[in-house]
């Protein structure tokens, strides 16, 4: 029985493995192995545990080498070897197994060969989902990113040729070459400013002045589209993860997709854990909500009424009277859609079947209720 169980758990662990995700093993051993190839770079510590570091690092390294051998078995065995090897994924994993080894059998010092265990970081930016946003925006701000590039290029070499006319002839050792200049343009241009090469003269200052005031401009050109182009993939995604929660609600179901667009740009989602308290009675009521998942118990005089997945709740207080009629709590893991009362208002205007159906449903349960 114990074999059998250890047997389970190492095919589901190497199922875990073979998958595109890290593991919770794979971020403790990348981790781990990092944290001990830099303890390698201080020597006293080294010296004092050097069987113990060496000891370490042969583990990770052993783990990635299973994690590689793994993966490229499950790869095969789906007919995609060259896919998985070839990809971002398998360089890395290969690079992660060999690396170290190789500088090894090259004759390199060992402390020297295990700083490639840097290349270990890498594996986690794969499973990283920011860093697939960030490749989307630049994807489609390619265009603007690129103008922008070239703005900096010609500053930079323009700036180089200046300050070489100016300054070339009272600091030779300095400015006496466009590209000993460029060395200067480009710490002044990304306004860092080491101030170890500064112009003397008149005319090279205001060059100097000139490019400094371009370098803010030039990044913060960068800066405003890679951030507008953040905040629309935020948007997108948001949009398309409230318009998924709004097609599963049945009360939406009889709405086509214009107007399912229309609702999805009014409502926010919201993600609760279970015994939160949603609605206390007495309180002012200034939104509503729907169920897109999970459930939520009402408490009402003398019972407790439970609305899972579909339900809606908190019209009552849009509806008629503002106050809160009862306390609402979740009962378990709940994705909420509120609709704020301006535009559960503008809603109803514009959709007269919702209207209904809302009003139906609240004079109902105010029957219930009595």
């Amino acid at each position: 029985m114990p074999k059998r169980l250890v047997l389970s758990a190492l095919t589901l662990f190497a199922a875990q493995t073979a998958g595109r995700n890290m593991t919770k093993a794979a971020y403790v051993a990348v981790t781990v192995g990092v944290g001990v190839m830099v303890l390698l770079t201080v020597a006293p510590a080294y010296e004092a545990a050097h069987l113990w570091v060496d000891a370490v690092l042969w583990a990770c390294w052993v783990y990635f080498v299973f994690e590689w051998v793994v993966r490229l078995r499950h790869a095969r065995a789906l007919q995609r070897g060259w896919g998985y090897t070839l990809s971002v994924r398998g360089l890395v994993d290969a690079a992660a197994v060999i690396a170290v080894p190789l500088a090894l059998a090259c004759g390199v010092e060992p402390r020297t060969a295990w700083l490639l265990a840097i290349l270990w970081v890498l594996k986690v930016v794969p499973g990283v989902p920011g860093l697939r946003q960030l490749r989307r925006v630049l994807v489609i701000e390619s265009g603007s990113l690129l103008s922008v590039l070239v703005i900096f290029l010609m500053v930079l070499f323009l700036a180089s040729v200046a300050v070489y006319f100016f300054e070339r002839d009272v600091q030779p050792g300095t400015f006496g070459s466009v590209p000993a200049a460029l060395w200067w343009a480009v710490a002044t241009l990304t306004t860092t400013g080491y101030g170890d090469v500064v112009p003397i003269t008149l005319p090279g200052r205001l060059v100097a002045a000139l490019v400094m005031i371009c370098g803010l401009g030039v990044f913060g050109l960068w800066t405003g589209i890679l951030a507008t182009g953040f905040a629309a993939e935020t948007r997108r995604d948001n949009f398309l993860k409230t318009w998924e929660s709004v097609s599963k609600v049945p009360f939406f179901a009889a709405l086509g997709p214009a107007a399912i667009a229309d609702v999805t740009h009014m409502l926010r989602t919201m993600d609760l854990p279970p015994r939160t308290m949603i609605i206390r009675k007495g309180q002012q009521g200034d939104c509503m909500y729907f169920i897109a998942a999970g459930e939520v118990e009402v408490d009402l005089p003398g019972k407790k009424v439970r609305l899972s997945e579909g339900a809606f709740f908190g019209e009552m207080a849009l509806l008629g009277n503002n106050l809160r009629s009862a306390n609402i709590t979740t009962t378990r893991l709940s994705k909420l859609l509120v609709l704020d009362l301006v535009d559960f208002r503008l809603l109803m205007a514009r959709h007269p079947d919702l209207a209904q159906t809302i009003d139906a449903e609240a004079n109902r349960r105010a029957l219930e209720n009595k």
